[in-house]
């Protein structure tokens, strides 16, 4: 079985400190950029979630999921990452039983245990939970969604004969993806039965998951790998990328700044600082024209088994418009001819 490929936009809603752009304004045109790539044959669009960030990013995903499905009729809505730790898994539950109605079946997630320490001390749970909060939390939306009456008493979470309403509109729920940097994370997504969602490298992540999946019997070509990959599709780079590189400089020495701050090993091993494309790492780019981008997410989808696909869609301190026509011609130009170059 070979699944389709899927492209998009994420997003993260971020007004930097002395920004231009105020954030109602980024808010407006990144609602008016999600209904431009539905218009274009864009099928996705994701959102990312940190907390505690002075440029405001995005701290929940569920009411702009909301607004933009509203808007929509097609486009498919998910995360990478909701920080799962950080969750109350029924309200959670909830929340995306709701957004499955709002949407008529178009919600997926894909979770994360998060890295950050100032986060976790923000929220008050320590960050030794993580594993044990995110393995929860997923096995209770499982639950959550079966429509009927569940119960379940782990380590963290204690719920006793509880039936979650609404019922999403999918069989089952909306479906679910697992973040991995590493071969742990890998094992976690085979083991919870979960599309992935990889940030590390091959032998470490898509080796481990894929070998996982077939020692128990399952195809891993039935199941879907998501990837950040942001694209900037130009006949001139010299003028027209320099800003976006100015802003997702910003971006790299954020994340940056999140990492080194925290104890996860995994995630220091993720190179923030360098300019250079690292395989799976959402913050690299794709530049230049289109035959360039062609052929670059040709064989980077090919070399590691990538079904889906997103190009961020807002650097943070421009307004997100300015990248619609790269967006465009992402969607027009370049999308169909690595479909046709993957015979997907």
């Amino acid at each position: 079985m070979t699944l389709p490929l899927r492209f998009g936009v994420v997003h993260d809603f971020r007004c930097p400190p002395g920004s231009d752009v105020p954030m109602p304004r980024v808010y407006a045109e990144t609602f008016e950029q999600i209904e431009l790539a539905e218009q274009v044959g864009l099928e996705l669009c994701w959102f990312t979630e940190h907390h505690f960030i002075d440029d405001g990013y995005l701290p929940n995903f569920v009411p702009v999921a909301g607004a933009a499905a509203a808007r929509t009729t097609r486009m498919r809505f998910s995360t990478d990452i909701c920080l799962l730790p950080f969750r109350d898994p029924i309200r959670l539950a909830e929340d995306l039983a709701i957004l499955d109605n709002i949407s008529n079946g178009r919600i997926e997630l894909g979770g994360g245990m998060g890295y950050a320490a100032h986060e976790f001390a923000g929220f008050g749970v320590p960050l030794s939970r993580r594993v044990s909060l995110t393995e929860e939390v997923v096995q209770i939306l499982r639950l959550a969604w079966q429509g009927e009456r569940f119960s379940f008493h782990g380590k963290r979470f204690h719920i006793d004969d509880l039936r979650i309403t609404p019922d999403p509109v999918q069989p089952g729920g909306p479906p679910l993806w697992l973040a991995a940097t590493s071969r742990a994370g890998a094992e976690r997504a085979a083991r919870f039965d979960t599309n992935l969602l990889p940030q590390g490298a091959t032998s470490e992540v898509l080796g481990p998951w894929q070998e996982a999946l077939r020692a128990d019997g399952r195809d891993p070509s039935t199941y879907r790998v998501g990837l950040i990959r942001g694209v900037f599709v130009t006949d001139d780079p010299e003028r027209d990328w320099p800003p976006v590189k100015a802003a997702e400089a910003y971006r790299r020495r954020v994340y940056g700044g999140l990492i080194h701050g925290s104890s996860d090993r995994e995630q220091m091993r993720r190179p923030a600082g360098s300019d250079a494309p690292v395989p799976l790492n959402p913050l690299a780019w794709t530049v230049g024209d289109v035959d360039h981008c062609v052929a670059e997410l040709t064989a980077l989808m090919a070399d590691h088994g990538i079904t889906d696909l997103v190009t961020w869609g807002g650097p943070p301190g421009l307004a997100p418009s300015v990248m619609n026509p790269s967006i465009e011609r992402f969607a027009t130009e370049v999308v169909p001819r690595v479909r046709a170059a993957l015979g997907r």
